[in-house]
């Protein structure tokens, strides 16, 4: 099941009609009471969460949700306004795993929700990387700087695991959203820079491993 909380009707009706004829189970919610009773009964695939609400808005149900165990690992993909950038920045840094900036298609929204429903079910891989004093176990899903605990969305995750796998090499943006989000770059999309700063943010210190390749991309180290 699906849950999109969403007040403007229109839209909502016109995403779980996408979604319902795509072969997914979906429902519509309007505001965060309405969303907290269906959680009562429902353990949802994935949340399509609107920034914009009335009453508590969508970064507080988010971080509310993170909160609750049952809901921790839950995908939730924000939806923002055009050019909310500092929106996306406190969205990604409260839990959220991905975003989808309105106006957008109704196959756009079906390819990054695809995306990150694939990336959330892939925990058969059990190797530890670690570079300097970073550690990042895929089995247990876990990243530790120092021997600490850091906590990071599933995006944020995905992003360290393939940097770190390719300890040395500059990945592309390119490479980056078809590999983790699995969609072309379009030339306009932050995504994955908005990432790289709150993983960075996360990583403390550490962050300042992640080195940016101007014009190219990202990688982190010059060694393995």
């Amino acid at each position: 099941m699906i849950i999109v909380v969403e007040d403007d009707r229109g839209i909502r009706e016109l995403v779980v009609y996408t979604l319902q004829n795509t072969g997914f189970k979906a429902m519509g919610c309007e505001n965060a009471q309405e969303l907290y009773t269906v959680l009562k009964t429902e353990k949802p695939q994935l949340i399509l969460l609107d920034i914009m609400l009335p009453g508590e808005d969508g970064i507080s149900i988010l971080k509310r949700l993170r909160q609750n165990a049952a809901m921790k690992k839950v995908p939730i993909i924000m939806l923002t306004a055009k050019g909310a950038e500092y929106d996306k920045v406190i969205g990604l840094d409260s839990g959220a795993d991905d975003y989808i900036t309105k106006p957008f298609g109704m196959m756009e929204m079906i390819s990054r929700i695809k995306a990150v429903l694939r990336r959330a079910e892939e925990t058969n891989d059990d190797v530890v990387y670690a570079f300097h004093n970073i550690v990042l176990n895929v089995k247990a899903h876990s990243i530790s700087v120092n021997g600490s605990a850091v906590e990071v969305t599933l995006k944020e995750f995905e992003l360290l695991r393939l940097l770190m796998k390719n300890a040395g090499t500059v990945l592309t943006r390119d490479m980056l959203l078809e590999n983790i989000w699995g969609y072309g770059f379009d030339g306009e999309t932050r995504t994955v820079d908005v990432h790289i700063g709150t993983l960075r943010s996360k990583l403390g210190d550490s962050g300042e491993l992640i080195e940016t390749v101007r014009g190219v991309g990202y990688r982190i180290g010059n060694e393995v």
